[in-house]
């Protein structure tokens, strides 16, 4: 069984685009062959114009973004594919403060890696992001989750109050979903991310809290408060819903 499985996820592998956008041809050839190694599909941009109409053209499953490029910059680039997208971003970039890792994820990114980097932690980010896509495929008979107004179609990565969708990124998705999954429990915020992430890497209770932010603002546009903060403690499923 071991092996069917890895040889399934190495033909998903093999099947799936990524989309690296950096101005630094150094960066790119150091990623690119990283990727590719892993049997990645790889296309390049070297700016975040180009990395736009790329986007638009390709329909990557995942896009590497670097933050610090001229003109268009990778916060840019994000709003703007966030305006209509919900394809996974990671965030590249050589300031490593905590307040720009947060400042990424608040404009919709679903991790954030520093430079300098190693590429094979790079590549683990990537497996990760898209083990959340494609883990644990629901049955048929359980491909969604309902708590009062709050609807998740577990299948089509969906996220519904009183019918009205929720676009949600890939992390903020299954933030949601692990709390929906087990409606009354207090996650702490190690829980939460070890419940969300498919792999194990460090992740500053800052970053949580920004997902989290994220996933209240968006819902708050439709009504919905679908998350309780317990002080001290961490977060649940909100009780009203």
């Amino acid at each position: 069984m071991g092996a069917f499985l890895a040889t399934v996820w190495a033909h998903a592998i093999a099947m799936t685009k990524i989309l690296l956008i950096d101005d630094d041809s150094g960066i790119r050839d150091v990623v690119r062959f990283a990727l590719a190694r892993e049997g990645f599909a790889v296309i390049e941009a070297e700016d975040g114009a180009q990395g736009l109409s790329l986007a638009e053209k390709e329909a990557p499953d995942l896009i590497v973004l670097d933050i610090m490029m001229p003109e268009l910059d990778g916060t840019e680039v994000c709003r703007r594919l966030r305006r209509n997208s919900r394809v996974p971003i990671i965030f590249l970039s050589s300031r490593d403060e905590e307040i720009d890792r947060v400042l990424g994820l608040e404009l919709g990114g679903d991790d954030y890696v520093g430079k300098p980097f190693s590429p094979r932690e790079l590549v683990a980010r990537v497996k990760a992001v898209l083990r959340r896509m494609g883990a644990e495929k629901p049955d048929p008979e359980h491909s969604e989750l309902r708590h009062g107004k709050l609807r998740l179609d577990l299948e089509g990565f969906r996220a519904f109050w009183s019918e009205n969708e929720v676009v949600l990124t890939v992390t903020e998705f299954a933030l949601l979903r692990t709390l929906a999954e087990r409606p009354g429990k207090v996650f702490s915020r190690d829980a939460l991310m070890d419940g969300a992430y498919a792999i194990d890497h460090y992740v500053s209770d800052r970053t949580v809290d920004s997902h989290i932010r994220r996933v209240r603002a968006k819902f708050q546009l439709v009504g919905g408060v679908p998350v309780e903060t317990m002080h001290g403690l961490g977060y649940k499923l909100a009780d009203c819903l």
